[in-house]
């Protein structure tokens, strides 16, 4: 074999490889019903608690950086603490180990069958069910294909004499072993992928065992790049969870190369016991490495925690967003303190609703990565919010309800979805105001070339007072509907109805003075995003805030509602009819 067909079979074994890997934790996900983060978001009360959350999660996913990943944003958002964090971190290591030992069932000569029944499952069926196998299956199947590919590629090496000179420096010099596994993984993106070429060379007697286990070591160090890139630009909390990663990490190579012999006689031992095949040897070393690792370093997480907030100073900027707290026990034995929880729930909802608004003008004002992701952060936790009270409020209505209850939990279940879609309109002015700034950036430099008179603004978008008024009107409609939802203040409705028709005003305002603008000559293109699409998703966030108010005005706006009924107020309305859009 030429060096040019081991070239081009390794990096096409090696792509499969990474695919597979990828395609699998996409279906395993589905399958799980894409509910991991819930998982790290719930189940991380105690250090114990949040390693295994780190190993199902990781396990599922196939990918300890994607925990990883997922419990920075977490950290970031203020969801998990970044002591619950690094024992989701310990526990990601020990899960991903779950790959090595699939690679170590060599199944190579079954690749293709599998990939056959998994396209089979992917294209003829329409049952998300069998699709979601079917990718499992055929992301499995391109595993081993993958393997089997880089084995091919990989098996002259043996006889090269300057990769026997490397891999025997390798067995005399540890240190060079862990370096190479580093930066191979750094690479690579992938640690799975590293432990299977490591299984590869092993099996076909291309390295020693002593020259395996620092690569092996060295691996588990460049694994830690994705969440340092992850980091990068993002909270104080968020870094410090990357570098707990690096320290974890970075110590278990350090403790497990200075014990490389007496742990390299170990692996002999065991794997020679159990008569395990070489790739098997290699997964349990893999596995042997990381839970021992997790064993010794477990008993001092907040050792690890106090190390990474020395290495990374700063106050940690957390947005106080706290998790849904709802008891399904009250549901079965008294719906109404459940329907008072899920009230409590949605003002709590509306609050980082109002949060989120009041951010999004920010961010017209100043577009800045921290703020963009101050939004980001609340859009996330009013996702969920919605996720978990709809669910919940689902469950309400299987039990019997008087007709004040029923009425309740139908309007807490239409205020859930109104204020998640405001949720959705404050994501959508943010990606408006994104759009803008590269509108107006793509037509300065096309003046520029061209030779044009560039404008005279000094930046980049037009900071309108009426767009400003806008946003501040809309911000108190839905304050005062939080108000209303919470007191039932029938004063403060009435101000939201009133509100609304100036509301309406400014939005025809803003869209004539745009086209004013441009038949002056004065108009940017940016300003029709602004005038026109902004001013547009202000306007239907303020109209999901008139449900609340035609509530509690009740007859003016066709309801039977009494003007005393809110959901923190027991009354008893004459009919529940299903609130209206104005």
């Amino acid at each position: 074999m030429s060096y040019q067909e081991m070239l081009f079979s390794f990096l096409g074994g090696l792509g499969i490889f990474l695919f597979g890997i990828k395609y699998m934790g996409d279906g395993l996900q589905k399958a799980a019903g894409d509910r991991l983060r819930e998982v790290l978001n719930r189940f991380t009360s105690t250090p114990l608690r949040a390693v295994l959350a780190g190993i199902i999660v990781t396990g599922l996913i196939q990918s300890s950086s994607g925990t990883t990943v997922l419990a920075v944003g977490l950290v970031s958002a203020g969801f998990m603490t970044l002591r619950q964090a690094i024992g989701v971190i310990m526990g990601a290591n020990v899960g991903t180990t779950v790959t090595a030992f699939i690679i170590g069932f060599n199944l190579s000569a079954y690749a293709l069958p599998i990939i056959g029944v998994g396209s089979l499952l992917l294209f003829f069926f329409k049952r998300k069910s069998l699709q979601n196998i079917g990718q499992i299956l055929f992301g499995f199947g391109c595993l081993f294909f993958g393997l089997k590919l880089m084995g091919n590629a990989m098996e002259p090496l043996k006889d090269l004499p300057q990769f026997n000179q490397l891999m025997l420096e390798v067995s005399h010099i540890p240190i060079l072993g862990v370096g190479i596994g580093t930066l191979l993984t750094m690479v690579l993106q992938s640690s799975s992928a590293t432990i299977g070429i490591l299984q590869q060379l092993y099996s076909q007697g291309s390295l020693a065992l002593e020259a395996a286990l620092p690569i092996l070591f060295g691996d588990n160090i460049g694994t830690t790049i994705t969440a340092v890139i992850a980091a990068l630009g993002a909270s104080v909390a968020a870094k410090r969870t990357a570098a707990a990663h690096v320290v974890f990490n970075l110590v278990g190579a350090i403790i497990f190369t200075i014990l490389l012999t007496p742990f390299t006689q170990g692996v002999i031992a065991i794997t020679g016991a159990l008569h395990l095949n070489p790739s098997m040897q290699i997964a349990f070393a893999h596995g042997l490495f990381n839970v021992t690792n997790l064993g010794i370093q477990f008993w001092f997480i907040p050792q690890i925690e106090s190390l990474v907030k020395k290495i990374i100073p700063g106050e940690e900027k957390t947005l106080a967003i706290r998790t849904v707290e709802l008891n399904e026990d009250f549901l079965h034995t008294s719906p109404s303190i459940a329907l008072r929880q899920a009230s409590t729930e949605v003002i709590q909802m509306g609050n980082y609703v109002y949060r989120s608004l009041t951010a999004t003008k920010n961010y017209y004002l100043a577009p800045t990565d921290e703020v963009k992701d101050e939004v980001n952060q609340y859009e996330e936790a009013i996702d969920q919010y919605d996720i978990e009270l709809t669910e919940f409020l689902a469950k309400t209505a299987t039990f019997e309800l008087s007709q004040t209850e029923s009425q309740e939990q139908a309007m807490l279940l239409e205020f859930t979805k109104d204020f998640e879609r405001i949720g959705d309109h404050c994501q959508n002015i943010v990606n408006f105001v994104d759009e803008a700034c590269e509108v107006e950036k793509k037509q300065r430099n096309r003046e520029k070339r061209k030779g044009l008179p560039t404008t005279k603004r000094q930046q980049l978008l037009l900071q309108d007072e009426d767009l400003l008024l806008l946003f501040d009107k809309v911000a108190k409609n839905v304050r005062d509907a939080l108000d209303v939802l919470e007191n039932g203040d029938s004063q403060k409705a009435q101000r939201i109805l009133t509100r609304e028709g100036e509301i309406n005003g400014l939005v025809d305002l803003l869209r004539s003075k745009y086209i004013r603008l441009m038949n002056h000559g004065e108009g940017r293109a940016a300003d029709g995003i602004l005038f026109i699409d902004i001013s547009s998703n202000l306007e239907r966030s303020s109209d999901r805030t008139l449900h609340i108010a035609k509530y509690i005005l009740g007859n003016d706006y066709g309801f039977k509602t009494p003007a005393a009924y809110h959901p923190l107020v027991e009354t008893e309305p004459d009919i529940a009819l299903p609130i209206q859009e104005k």
